[in-house]
């Protein structure tokens, strides 16, 4: 008998469970019109960011060689840093291989025992791994639930107190009442942790997120910011005061013991910020796009992000095979991305696509849910 025989059979056991439950996942390559990345700009095939990364990797090389405490600090990631913080109006912003270290660095380092993490029950599984990471308590509240998220903190006495929740959500394409759980920190004493990653980029006069929008930059302790979304590279800056900052270099793990990202990042995620302040028209573009789709589907909201909830994991995955199958990329969601009996298409709206292509796809939408729901 060898000796992973009996972990073989306990591992495919899950995996059938997985199968038979309509939860097994299979990764697509692209195909069709994109309606289910993270690209809402349009940026990750701009050619200055191809130009400007192509260049960075000729005088940089590929591989930062190392932590940035040891070699593999670059002039490039001090500079980037730098910019972006005046970009989020904070005192110092620190740049992370993904968005994942991000928040498992920022709430697995600073949070300790005898504090209390405060979390929006359909925050993202890196918020969520973040949180279990440290030795803090944990209370859920229920998703953007102002009077519960109310009495929590006021109920609660010891230790210092963190509210964590995204600015916009993922899954779900709606915002977090930011002015209002800001006003709830100055009243109960608690640090407001802010993930923007579906948000930065996109809202707000400078288009830094939706702490910007709102006008709450004063009251957020931290805020975490995806580079491979609208920004259309990679990584994730994380940034607030000084002193929280440094404390991550000192003290975060995801930090302190990864191979720094590529310096060739830095590069890209500069023309990034260049676009993003030269044509202040494409995230124009992708919101009015994204509301004139969501006027075609009758879906109620704001943001680029707009879910069709279907229910059950197969009407969600024959629904995503069919419009595949019509030429666009649609991609089903099943949980534990979303809550059981949730199971939806995620349709993410970009700054590049014509009016024509929505209205072929909000069509093919219309029929193609009409059926799935109907069978």
């Amino acid at each position: 008998m060898r000796a992973t025989e009996a972990l073989e059979r306990r591992l495919r056991a899950t995996l059938e469970t997985r199968e038979q439950a309509g939860l097994r996942r299979v990764m697509r390559a692209p195909a069709g019109v994109d309606l289910s990345s993270n690209d809402y700009l349009g940026l990750a095939s701009h050619p200055l960011i191809k130009q400007r990364m192509a260049a960075a990797v000729c005088e940089e090389g590929c591989g930062s060689t190392g932590s940035r405490l040891l070699r593999g600090e670059r002039e490039c990631f001090s500079n980037v840093e730098r910019r972006f913080a005046r970009f989020k109006e904070t005192e110092r912003s620190l740049y992370f291989s993904s968005g994942y270290l991000a928040n498992l660095a920022v709430l697995g380092t600073i949070p300790e025992a005898g504090d209390v993490i405060f979390s929006d029950e359909r925050n993202h599984a890196s918020l969520i791994d973040g949180a279990r990471l440290s030795k803090a308590r944990r209370a859920i509240f229920p998703h953007n639930d102002v009077a519960e998220l109310a009495r929590l903190l006021r109920e609660e006495t010891g230790g210092q107190k963190f509210v964590v929740t995204e600015s916009l959500f993922g899954m779900d394409g709606d915002f977090a009442p930011l002015k209002e759980y800001a006003a709830l920190c100055r009243e109960t004493g608690a640090a407001l942790i802010v993930d923007e990653a579906h948000a930065v980029g996109i809202y707000g006069e400078r288009g830094s997120g939706w702490i910007e929008a709102c006008g709450a930059g004063d009251d957020v302790f931290v805020s975490i910011n995806t580079a491979g979304k609208a920004l259309g590279a990679a990584g994730a800056f994380a940034a607030g005061p000084e002193w929280a900052i440094e404390t991550l270099v000192q003290r975060a793990r995801p930090f302190v013991f990864s191979t720094a990202p590529p310096p060739a990042l830095a590069a890209a995620l500069e023309a990034s910020l260049d676009l993003i302040y030269a044509e202040p028209e494409r995230r124009q573009r992708l919101l009015a796009r994204a509301c004139c789709l969501r006027e075609k589907l009758g879906v109620e909201g704001r943001s680029q992000i707009i879910p069709i909830v279907l229910g059950s994991n197969e009407r969600a995955m024959a629904a995503a095979a069919e419009l595949q199958c019509r030429g666009f990329d649609v991609r089903a969601i099943r949980p534990p991305s979303v809550p059981d009996g949730t199971s939806r298409l995620r349709i993410s709206v970009h700054a590049d696509l014509t009016e024509e292509v929505l209205d072929q796809f909000a069509a093919a939408v219309t029929a193609v849910c009409s059926c799935a729901a109907s069978s």
